[in-house]
C-alpha cells in the first residue's frame, strides 16, 4: 500500500512537473507571436520633411543703371510693406509712369545681382485722354480705362483676347479693383516698335500693363507668379 501511495505520488510529482516545463515552454512562443504582431501593427518609421530653403535676401539697395534712384526706393519700400502678400521678393518689375510712352520704362530688374532690362509700356487711354504719350492722371474706378498706381501681386496665366496674358491682384487702396477691372499684363501691336517709329509714341491700353509683343515671354520668364509689379509716377 505505501508503495503504490509512494508511486502515486512521484507520477503525480512528475506531472506537476511536466505540467510547469510545458506553460514555460508555451511562455516564450506566446511572446515571439506578441512581438511578431506588434511587429506588423506598429506604424513605420516617420520620414523626414524636407526643410523649404528660405528666399534670397533683397541684395540691392542702390537703383539700376536707367532707373531713378526715388523710385526705386519706393518699389523696395512697397516690397517691404507687402512682404506677406508677396511669395518671390528677387525680382521686380517697375512702371516710371513719370516717363513718356517713347521711353522704355517698364524696368525688370534682378534684386540679387543687381541686373535690370527696360521696355516699352503703355498706359491706359483714360489716363491720357488726348493721347499727348504722356500719363495725366491715375484712377482705380471701374470702366476708366486708367492706369492704376500701386503695387501689384502677378498671379495666374489665361489665354484672352489679347492671347497670353497673366492676372494681376492689386495691393493697395489705389489698385485695389485691378481683378475686377481685369488690369493683367498682355502683349498689344500698339506697344511695339514700329508704333512708337510710326507715331513718336505707342498707343493706349484700357489700362492694362501692355509690352511689345515681342517682349511679352521675357516678362513672363522674369517675373511669373507670385512676384510684385510696382507702378508710380514721382
Amino acid at each position: 500500500m505505501d508503495y503504490l501511495f509512494g508511486a502515486t505520488a512521484s507520477r503525480r510529482g512528475l506531472l506537476k512537473t511536466a505540467l510547469i516545463a510545458g506553460s514555460v515552454a508555451v511562455i516564450p512562443g506566446c511572446a515571439r507571436k506578441a512581438a511578431e504582431v506588434s511587429g506588423i501593427d506598429s506604424p513605420p518609421p516617420p520620414v523626414a520633411t524636407p526643410i523649404p530653403q528660405p528666399e534670397p535676401v533683397v541684395a540691392v539697395r542702390t537703383a539700376p543703371l536707367g532707373v531713378r534712384p526715388h523710385l526705386f526706393r519706393r518699389a523696395l519700400a512697397a516690397l517691404d510693406a507687402h512682404g506677406r502678400a508677396v511669395e518671390h521678393h528677387d525680382r521686380i518689375a517697375i512702371a516710371d509712369f513719370a516717363a513718356a510712352s517713347s521711353e522704355p520704362r517698364f524696368h525688370l530688374i534682378d534684386l540679387i545681382d543687381g541686373s535690370s532690362t527696360s521696355m516699352l509700356v503703355a498706359h491706359g487711354s483714360g489716363s491720357d485722354p488726348r493721347h499727348t504719350g504722356w500719363l495725366q492722371r491715375f484712377s482705380n474706378i471701374p470702366d476708366s480705362n486708367a492706369t492704376s498706381e500701386g503695387a501689384y501681386l502677378t498671379s495666374n496665366y489665361y489665354v484672352g483676347k489679347h492671347g497670353r496674358s497673366q492676372r494681376l491682384i492689386g495691393l493697395d487702396p489705389t489698385n485695389n479693383n485691378a481683378l475686377d477691372r481685369a488690369i493683367v499684363v498682355h502683349g498689344a501691336w500698339y506697344s511695339n516698335q514700329q508704333t512708337l517709329q510710326r507715331l513718336g509714341k505707342l498707343g493706349r491700353s484700357q489700362g492694362c500693363f501692355a509690352v511689345g509683343e515681342s517682349n511679352l515671354q521675357a516678362v513672363f520668364d522674369v517675373l511669373g507668379e507670385g512676384r510684385m509689379i510696382y507702378a508710380a509716377k514721382v
